[in-house]
């Protein structure tokens, strides 16, 4: 959900707008699928609730956050990549990073303030502490500049390599640790708004799903940083459509492999916590393999099809997802809901969805139109004269 990031392309000067079409489509997409999860959600009456419509559209519903987790662990790796062939000391690289892990994390609790004063006197106290999305994008971002700092070595291409073997590591671990961390051994001992950071668990007796704790959100992040760094490696920079391609079948694996192992008849989690839809590293498995098939894609679409053909609204959206994530929660489950929530029909709902599309992605051009205005004055302002000697 970070804001699009202006790197160097391993590829060079023809493949950095392709590059970062791509990614920018990537995270709109995001965008649509987190704009439909959302108004479907909010606005569906009970009967619609029961329709085949209503359960894929839940189904897709898990794909958007951890797509914008893993497109942040992207960018962080190029942002990366970028200070250190500029020479930048690891500590300058990991300041940065944390800090804007830190700005992001900022916000979400900003954002948390924001929805409890709109939303006031209804709306509980204890939502100022609810883990939301924008919470452990913030933290996954700051361990991804941890692990960068610790992972650095003598050369670039090393320093990479070791990031891409933690990355993938870690992101392990916290899948494979999760179950436990939601049932056997949840940290009972600690106050429920720092459980809350690692389970979800928030002011209810047990985790909850809606909610976006440490385990197993962040390793989202670390898969994506590890597919940044391998963004950079010989085999990506001399035959980028060839890594698509294997990227693509890795996420086809990594999604057949899923299913296997939830059907395996030996099981590394007992049945009683063992849950495929939330907790299970089966099904991050699975969403891993679906956002690396889908990176293919729409890197294959941004290259050779219509993506970059006139005005694209996914584009657009990628550029601002920050600003049209928060803005689009307001009109959709806030106190200025365009549709009466929870009392309309399919057709209904997907008109209002449409509305949303439209007024994101009006307010997303919007929003580039003032920043290259502002860049505009800004260049075109005087530079401040030199001092003489004769001055003062």
């Amino acid at each position: 959900m970070a804001d699009q990031i202006q790197v160097a392309s391993p590829g060079g000067a023809s493949a950095k707008a392709g590059r970062l079409a791509y990614i920018d489509w990537l995270r709109g997409l995001a965008c649509v699928g987190m704009f439909q999860a959302h108004c479907y959600n909010s606005w569906l009456n009970a009967d619609a609730r029961k329709s085949e419509f209503y359960r894929y559209s839940q189904a897709l519903a898990t794909l958007p956050a951890p797509f914008f987790i893993l497109l942040a662990g992207v960018s962080s790796a190029m942002v990366t990549q970028r200070l250190r062939e500029k020479g930048i000391a690891r500590d300058a690289i990991a300041g940065t990073t944390i800090l804007r892990g830190a700005e992001i994390f900022a916000f979400g609790l900003l954002f948390r303030g924001q929805e409890y004063l709109l939303g006031y006197p209804k709306s509980p106290w204890t939502d100022l502490l609810r883990v939301d999305v924008l919470n452990v994008l913030g933290l996954s971002i700051m361990l991804m500049g941890v692990v960068c700092w610790l992972t650095a070595s003598d050369t670039v291409e090393r320093s990479n390599k070791r990031a891409t073997y933690w990355s993938l590591a870690i992101a392990a671990v916290v899948a494979i640790v999760t179950p436990w961390l939601w049932t056997t051994y949840r940290p009972r001992w600690l106050p429920w708004p720092l459980e809350s950071y690692v389970n979800g668990v928030h002011i209810y007796a047990q985790p909850q799903p809606w909610l976006f704790p440490i385990f197993p959100w962040v390793a989202f992040g670390f898969v994506g940083l590890s597919l940044g760094f391998l963004l950079f490696s010989d085999f990506a920079k001399h035959k980028e459509a060839w890594f698509f391609a294997a990227t693509g079948g890795v996420g086809v694996i990594a999604a057949f492999l899923s299913m296997v192992f939830d059907a395996a008849p030996i099981r590394f989690y007992s049945a009683a916590i063992y849950d495929y839809w939330h907790t299970s590293p089966n099904f991050f498995l699975m969403r891993c393999g679906v956002l690396l098939s889908l990176v293919a894609l729409v890197y294959a679409w941004c290259r050779w099809g219509w993506a970059q053909r006139g005005f694209s609204p996914v584009i657009q959206l990628g550029n601002t997802s920050l600003l049209v994530y928060w803005v689009h929660i307001e009109f959709v489950y806030g106190r200025f809901s365009i549709l009466p929530k929870g009392k309309c029909g399919i057709l209904k709902a997907t008109g209002g969805l449409l509305i949303i599309f439209v007024a994101m992605v009006a307010l997303s051009v919007l929003r580039t139109r003032w920043k290259k205005q502002r860049a505009k004055v800004l260049r075109a302002r005087p530079a401040p004269a030199a001092a003489t000697a004769e001055s003062g």
